[in-house]
C-alpha cells in the first residue's frame, strides 16, 4: 500500500471518478443505481470537503470516496452518508481502507458525528470492511426498492465518531 497515496478529490478527476463508480454499478451489488451521474450531478451532491480519491504511484485514481449530506435540517448538520468505490483491477490491495480511515480523520476532524451507510446484504466485503472500520449494523430494511426488476435488502450501517462529544 505504500504506492498509494489518498488525497482531496477535484474535477480532474471527474472522467476516472464516474468510470469506477460506474463499474461498481455494473458489478450489481453496490447501489440501487444503474447509472453514473454526470459529474456537474455528483459535484452538486457530495460535500466538497470529504471527497478523497485513493491514487497509484502513477496518479491514476484506485477508488474514491464522498459524503452527502442526509437532511437540510439544521439538526443532522453532523450526519452524512457516504459513497465509496473501487476500480474492479485494484480490490483486495487495501483502497478500501485507506479511503475509508482518511474520511473518518476527515470527518472526526470537522465535527461531523455519524456517518452512514445503506450496503446490500450480498456485498459481503463492503460489510465485512465498515465493521472492522468501527460501523455497526442497525438493521435490514427488507425490501427497501426494487433493483434490476427484483426486490432487494439493505443493510443499514452506521459510525458515530468518538471524538465528538
Amino acid at each position: 500500500m505504500a504506492d498509494i497515496t489518498v488525497r482531496p478529490m477535484t474535477s480532474d478527476d471527474a472522467d476516472r471518478v464516474l468510470a469506477i463508480y460506474q463499474a461498481g454499478l455494473d458489478g450489481g451489488d453496490a447501489s440501487f443505481e444503474t447509472t453514473a451521474p454526470t459529474w456537474a450531478a455528483f459535484d452538486a451532491s457530495k460535500l466538497p470537503d470529504h471527497r478523497l480519491v485513493a491514487v497509484g504511484a502513477d496518479g491514476i485514481a484506485l477508488g474514491w470516496v464522498a459524503v452527502s449530506p442526509t437532511s437540510s435540517r439544521a439538526v443532522y448538520a453532523g450526519v452524512v452518508e457516504h459513497s465509496i468505490y473501487v476500480d474492479p483491477a485494484a480490490q483486495g490491495r487495501g483502497v478500501a481502507r485507506l479511503l475509508l480511515d482518511a474520511l473518518i480523520a476527515s470527518t472526526d476532524a470537522a465535527g461531523i458525528w455519524t456517518i452512514q451507510s445503506g450496503v446490500f446484504p450480498e456485498n459481503a466485503a463492503s460489510l465485512a470492511l465498515h465493521q472492522r472500520a468501527g460501523f455497526r449494523v442497525i438493521g435490514t430494511r427488507e425490501r427497501i426498492g426494487r433493483h434490476h426488476g427484483r426486490w432487494r435488502d439493505v443493510v443499514l450501517l452506521e459510525r458515530r465518531s468518538p471524538a465528538i462529544a
